[in-house]
């Protein structure tokens, strides 16, 4: 199972291109597979006086969109520039006229988040389209995710189990819904959108097969913005990379406990075999007072030991010595 690992960049760009080119680069030197942005569009998202968010006060939503918020000719350029450091970039769409920016960038996947999985006029203009599909399902509901993806119509969506909080607590992840996912859409892939502040869940749901990993990633946690406190610094970011692939290549790597050739020289090593504790004489018994177990990297193993109990001695065998098979009536 190959894990496709998706930066989540957000708006930690807060309006800058540059930024936004550099958080690129250094998903790409992180290990991701891909980066991903938001295409907001303050007037065709939000009125003016919707609430916040409860994480993000500082700055009125609208004024927030309106102020970060890129042309089409800096997205495009932003894919130009993904495309040359050869990481996939796309976008999250928060409404119909960002969707109409997505088309014309020609993205291999889009992203509709949490709370637009409910938005059906605009899930019906995705249904139209080829990009593949990244559902989210931070805030809904078996039924609601139902609806949604009947909508799509599409025959492969990869469907995000998701908590919308931030930051998921551990008791918050639900990664016993990624099993109730991979049951009830078995046509769909997997996958799970990580707002947590450790590695523990990513891990744990690659355990349980997630296919697709997304986590926010910002230049520093003090940065300005909704999402820079709730991201993992390049640092972070890039442990998070390197264990998620060591994770997904543990789980494809099965071991056969009835074939474990490599171990054969360190099972003589370490495992105990039969030597004698004291001098024994031709035909004479052995007992556990004239045998015992002891490392010596060779010999009869110590699991044949009851199995030699009242057998007879061939010959004298001085104490302490290896036994031998051949010395043994």
């Amino acid at each position: 199972m190959s894990i496709y690992i998706i930066a989540e960049g957000g708006s930690v760009h807060d309006g800058s291109f540059g930024n936004a080119k550099n958080l690129c680069t250094v998903a790409k030197k992180c290990g991701a597979d891909a980066i991903k942005f938001q295409i907001h569009i303050a007037d065709y998202e939000t009125l003016e006086n919707a609430p916040n968010p409860i994480h993000f006060k500082e700055e009125k939503r609208y004024d927030y969109f309106k102020r970060t918020s890129f042309t089409l000719r800096q997205w495009q350029d932003l894919k130009k520039h993904c495309k040359k450091l050869k990481i996939d970039f796309f976008v999250s769409v928060f409404s119909e006229e960002s969707l109409k920016i997505t088309k014309k960038l020609n993205l291999k996947y889009i992203k509709i988040p949490s709370g637009e999985l409910t938005n059906f006029p605009l899930l019906k203009k995705i249904s139209k389209m080829n990009h593949k599909i990244i559902l989210s399902t931070g805030m809904s509901n078996f039924k609601e995710i139902d609806d949604a993806i009947k909508i799509l119509n599409k025959k492969k969506i990869i469907i995000m189990q998701c908590t919308s909080l931030y930051p998921t607590q551990n008791n918050q992840v639900g990664l016993n819904i990624i099993s109730h996912l991979k049951k009830k859409y078995k046509s769909h892939q997997i996958g799970f959108s990580d707002h947590t502040n450790s590695l523990a869940a990513a891990v744990g749901a690659v355990t349980l097969g997630a296919s697709f990993l997304e986590k926010h990633i910002t230049f520093s946690k003090d940065m300005y913005g909704s999402d820079a406190k709730y991201s993992f610094e390049p640092r972070d970011f890039k442990l998070y990379c390197t264990e998620i692939r060591n994770i997904s290549e543990i789980i494809q790597s099965p071991v056969d406990k009835n074939n474990l050739k490599k171990l054969r020289e360190t099972k003589k090593i370490y495992e105990k075999f039969i030597v004698t504790k004291k001098k024994i004489l031709k035909n004479q018994k052995f007992t556990s007072e004239n045998i015992t177990t002891k490392k010596t990297g060779k010999g009869i193993s110590a699991n044949y030991f009851y199995k030699i109990i009242n057998k007879r001695s061939n010959s004298n065998i001085k104490a302490n010595s290896i036994l031998k098979w051949g010395q043994i009536l």
